[in-house]
């Protein structure tokens, strides 16, 4: 699901909390021919939000390719409810529009970076918890089954804020 509106003006933006990780969860990225849903979990938080507040995200990570053939990487932010019972396993919303570039074998590193704001729908349940996922994908039409590029551990960060807009 994609939020309608993904373009906010906060005015006299309050941060309530900021929400930070380093920790690289992934280490490779499958390539594969243009699936769009084998997305790879670079870093994630939780924070605390409360329905009508925004969560502001701005996070980056690097890919290398080592594959000798060009690889298209694609990167994007999603939420899901840390809380609902379901976890990972529930609904994701893409907070962010899609982000992407072909990581050539001379350029070999690519960083990753994105940042969005996000209003937390009416419906969020009092006292539930979003978890803010950066996730990215890769692709290419001379992908080989087993085929990967690397995730650059450590380099790699997450922050999300959660802001109440202001009177």
């Amino acid at each position: 699901m994609y939020p309608g509106k993904t373009l906010y003006n906060v005015v006299s933006p309050i941060v309530l909390s900021t929400h930070t990780t380093d920790e690289v969860t992934a280490s490779k990225i499958n390539v594969n021919g243009g699936e769009p849903d084998l997305y790879a979990t670079m870093l994630r938080v939780v924070v605390p939000v409360c329905a009508g507040e925004y969560v502001r995200a701005d996070g980056w990570a690097r890919v290398t390719n080592d594959l000798g053939y060009n690889v298209g990487v694609g990167w994007h932010l999603w939420m899901y409810d840390a809380d609902n019972g379901l976890g990972a396993s529930g609904q994701w919303t893409r907070i962010s529009p899609f982000c992407g570039e072909n990581v050539t074998p001379d350029m070999h590193h690519m960083p990753l970076a994105i940042r969005a704001t996000y209003r937390v729908p009416d419906t969020w349940p009092e006292g539930h918890r979003a978890v803010v996922v950066l996730r990215a994908s890769a692709h290419s039409t001379a992908w080989q089954a087993g085929d990967q590029i690397t995730v650059d551990k450590p380099y790699g960060y997450l922050e999300a804020e959660r802001v109440r807009e202001g009177a």
